[in-house]
């Protein structure tokens, strides 16, 4: 099939959560020049990047991570203990909601774009025995995917975020039927920016499968981490992928239906890569080693790897992942009823994923990007001797959730109130803390959140397709 170059046209959604949890006001230092504790440079530095764990950081458990005022730590053998780069508000917020909502499986992973420092790491396993779920790729990605195939599409084609594309079907699973352009059923038109916010399923199918072969969608993969096991402080179970030989399989995989897997690690190093510019950073979860009262290694940060993407393709993928907040998915979820922001002028650059596993039951939904996409428009009396508060820094985030088909909360809201309390942390104008919010069915409904019983036909189509 002969490969088309894609032409641009210019064409321009809370759960209220009471958290038990003490919100200190503190702003985070920056790391204006972020040096590295190792002082690691050159050769070496490159060399850390993609180093499996050192030898010092075996046994390390996870599970186990404790948080306290004075910093959070995790215990190694021999009654050493490692200090982590995790925030306790960001990880109290964290377990908190997904305690209180008793969800079946979540994570939280979010890390600092600049250094790579992973500064929330919270796994929750509501029955059964605790297992760290942030380097598990069990769950399917879902239509996270789908920042693959834009990355594809781009790199391979010259594909736009403005390019105007034409659809129809797709809503719960996509067809063969689905896949043929069709003027008269194709009444429905976006823009490829459009379709990442409102994860429209046949448009990135029918672009994959027109423009795309599979072997540039796997090097695509590939080099955005699929395949591999991330370089991290513990081992990382690689994000898989298969790529079906036929036509309609293909075009299922790159819309995000099935045959990808995603760890929330991996969601958030690539949500730091394209915040970057295409060049990501090597997760950093401990910061130092203490035996008996001693620090006895410290690790290096701001450790850059190869790059994965164009500068020019991060800035495109960036402006599609903006939609969903602003006009996608996930507008309901990050603002109220009366459509105020729970993030005033923090653009979050965000993909959402929602599939069911048929055989388990398992509703799985995802939120990964980072934020801000874009510097915060501060107003003028946010000012101070007349000059402007430092920007925040950006942080990069992966989020899953597995619920049973009678859910409460979904991925983007975890998110969201883990964001709240970062932002608030860093104390930007308009942004309050979840601390102190009744809970209950009325503040459900201003989240945009489905019942706890909700079992509808509506519902259960949007959760069988891979939005």
């Amino acid at each position: 099939m002969r490969r088309k170059p894609l032409v641009a046209v210019a064409v321009g959604v809370p759960l209220v959560i009471a958290l038990a949890v003490p919100l200190a006001r503190r702003t985070l230092r920056a790391e204006t020049n972020a040096p590295s504790i190792a002082k690691l440079s050159g050769a070496a530095a490159a060399a850390a990047a993609v180093a499996p764990p050192p030898p010092s950081l075996t046994g390390l458990d996870l599970t186990r991570i404790e948080a306290k005022d004075g910093g959070v730590t995790a215990p190694l053998p021999d009654k050493r203990v490692a200090r982590l780069a995790v925030d306790p508000v960001l990880q109290r917020v964290a377990d908190s909601v997904m305690s209180m909502h008793h969800l079946p499986e979540a994570a939280v992973v979010m890390m600092d774009v600049e250094t790579g420092k992973v500064i929330a790491y919270a796994s929750h396993v509501e029955k059964g025995p605790k297992r760290d779920l942030g380097v598990e790729a069990t769950a399917p990605a879902a239509s996270v995917f789908k920042i693959v195939t834009a990355t594809s599409l781009v790199e391979n084609t010259g594909a736009t975020p403005d390019q105007r594309e034409c659809y129809s079907g797709g809503e719960q699973r996509i067809t063969a039927h689905d896949l043929t352009p069709d003027p008269r059923r194709d009444r429905w038109c976006t823009t490829l920016a459009g379709a990442m916010g409102r994860s429209i399923n046949t448009v990135f199918a029918r672009l994959a499968l027109a423009h795309l072969k599979p072997a540039e969608l796997e090097t695509t993969a590939r080099s955005l981490g699929f395949g591999s096991a991330l370089p991290f402080d513990v081992p990382v179970q690689p994000s898989a992928i298969k790529l079906p030989d036929d036509q309609l399989g293909f075009a299922r995989t790159a819309a995000g239906f099935w045959n990808t897997t995603l760890s929330p690690i991996h969601a958030a190093w690539l949500g730091a890569a394209i915040a970057r510019g295409g060049e990501p950073v090597r997760p950093v979860l401990v910061t130092d080693i203490v035996d008996d009262g001693k620090v006895v290694w410290s690790a290096p940060s701001s450790l850059a790897q190869k790059r994965v993407m164009k500068a020019d393709t991060a800035r495109a993928i960036t402006t599609m992942m903006d939609m969903t907040v602003s006009d996608g998915t996930s507008y309901r979820a990050f603002h109220d009823s009366k459509g105020r922001s729970f993030l005033p002028n923090v653009a979050v650059a965000s993909k959402t994923g929602t599939l069911t596993d048929p055989s388990t039951q398992r509703f799985y939904t995802w939120f990964a990007g980072f934020a801000p996409s874009r510097p915060i428009v501060l107003p003028a009396d946010a000012q101070k001797d007349g000059h402007e508060p430092p920007q925040p820094r950006r942080v990069s985030f992966g989020v899953v959730v597995a619920n049973d088909p009678k859910w409460t909360i979904k991925a983007n809201v975890l998110a969201r109130e883990v964001l709240r309390a970062y932002f608030a942390e860093q104390h930007v104008p308009g942004v309050t803390s979840p601390l102190g919010e009744r809970s209950g069915r009325g503040a459900q409904a201003r989240d945009g959140g489905a019942p706890a019983t909700s079992t509808t036909p509506a519902t259960k189509q949007r959760r069988q397709r891979g939005s």
